[in-house]
């Protein structure tokens, strides 16, 4: 008889995917769904890609090709204050690898990490699949969804915890944790010696919030391994490319390992990549203008519909209370998509303390985010009845 191990028997089913699924067969739909931007890559990366398909058939080195590195180096001085050397530095096949490499390192069986709740749906999972205990950390609405240090600190466990998980800007509420926030967190991962595992997978993307590194704190580069992509600000998902920054000695292990995972990013992947770092910001910031104008119609929409939404500073994600409609954002999400034909992902995905919420991306265009409002503001009302 076939067998399954038990840590992947006991991993949850996305039901995100189920709703993807649903929503790409019938074409009616409007898809307020996917994390991935509906905007093109700018074009001087189209054309990096052109000039190198035929320099990328062989291996790159498993921490990442130099002029990359190099590159990186540069972008994290100038945009995240955080001083970093080619050992402090892994590229990997986008962020979530780099996370589930540092997770790999760091965590034990049945040691703990602190996940915030809600938060990106691919934590918990990841941390499972490695024998970590996840311990969630309750994030509430009426404090704009931030982390609540007080409560943050009655979570560890000075023998078992290993490290925190923070999300800055984050999915799925948009909250961008200020320097005074990143400061109080600080100061406890330091307290305990505890890693600070800083996803920044949205950094260019704010509104209203400047983005901070906690890396750049003083002294947090001992504590802290910081994630990025090029999948969000820079529109290459499929390029599957990113890195963390982060103490040489957790790297070093990460690289490691590396090996015996995906080995290295795409060759072709990191070459565009480097070249993207040096492209002008006037093309990540007509990117992030065109986010900016999306939020401030669909935010306000939602709210006038009766779905109460905290205004994200970040991202491009709106979660919105559906409490006084459901407990249930699953079966919300499910009837919305077969009776109103649009798409959205339950709050149950993002965690236990997601539930009665759903999220909303605006990475999609405006006609069609009008034309699913419009169509969510008739369901909600016959819903409620």
């Amino acid at each position: 008889m076939v067998h399954i191990a038990e840590r992947e028997v006991q991993l949850p089913d996305a039901v995100i995917s189920k709703l993807i699924k649903l929503a790409a067969e019938d074409k009616s739909v409007v898809s307020l769904g996917p994390g991935e931007p509906d905007m093109s890559a700018p074009q001087p990366i189209v054309e990096f890609t052109k000039q190198f398909a035929d320099k990328c058939n062989h291996y790159s080195a498993p921490g990442g090709r130099k002029e990359l590195k190099e590159a990186i180096i540069k972008k994290l001085k100038k945009e995240n204050k955080i001083t970093a050397h080619p050992d402090n530095i892994i590229v990997t096949c986008g962020s979530q690898e780099a996370l589930l490499l540092a997770t790999a390192c760091t965590c034990d069986v049945a040691e703990q990490v602190i996940i915030p709740n809600p938060s990106f749906l691919g934590y918990l999972p990841m941390f499972e699949l490695f024998d970590a205990f996840p311990v969630p950390l309750q994030l509430h609405e009426s404090n704009d969804w931030n982390i609540d240090p007080d409560d943050l600190r009655k979570l560890i466990d000075p023998k078992k915890t290993k490290a925190i998980m923070i999300n800055t800007p984050s999915n799925p509420t948009g909250n961008v944790l200020s320097k005074k926030l990143l400061e109080e967190i600080a100061t406890i991962a330091r307290d305990f010696n505890l890693y600070i595992f800083s996803d920044e997978a949205y950094e260019r993307i704010v509104y209203n919030k400047p983005h901070i590194s906690i890396g750049s704190l003083n002294g947090m580069e001992k504590y802290t391994v910081s994630f990025y992509t090029f999948s969000k600000s820079y529109a290459m998902c499929g390029y599957r490319v990113g890195y963390a920054v982060g103490p040489k000695l957790l790297i070093d292990a990460m690289t490691k390992t590396h090996i015996y995972t995906t080995l290295c990013a795409p060759t072709l992947s990191q070459m565009v990549a480097a070249k993207a770092l040096t492209i002008d910001d006037k093309y990540i910031e007509s990117m992030r203008r065109e986010y900016d104008k999306r939020r401030k119609v669909i935010v306000k929409r939602l709210n006038d519909i009766g779905l109460a939404t905290v205004n994200p500073h970040g991202a491009f994600y709106t979660f919105s209370n559906i409490k006084h409609i459901t407990d249930d954002s699953f079966k919300f999400a499910f009837h919305l998509l077969q009776e109103a034909k649009v798409a959205v992902v339950p709050g149950k995905e993002f965690g236990s303390y997601g539930e009665g919420y759903i999220r909303c991306s605006y990475a999609t265009a405006l006609p069609k985010i009008e034309t699913a409002l419009e169509r969510m503001e008739k369901f909600v009302k016959k819903y409620k009845k």
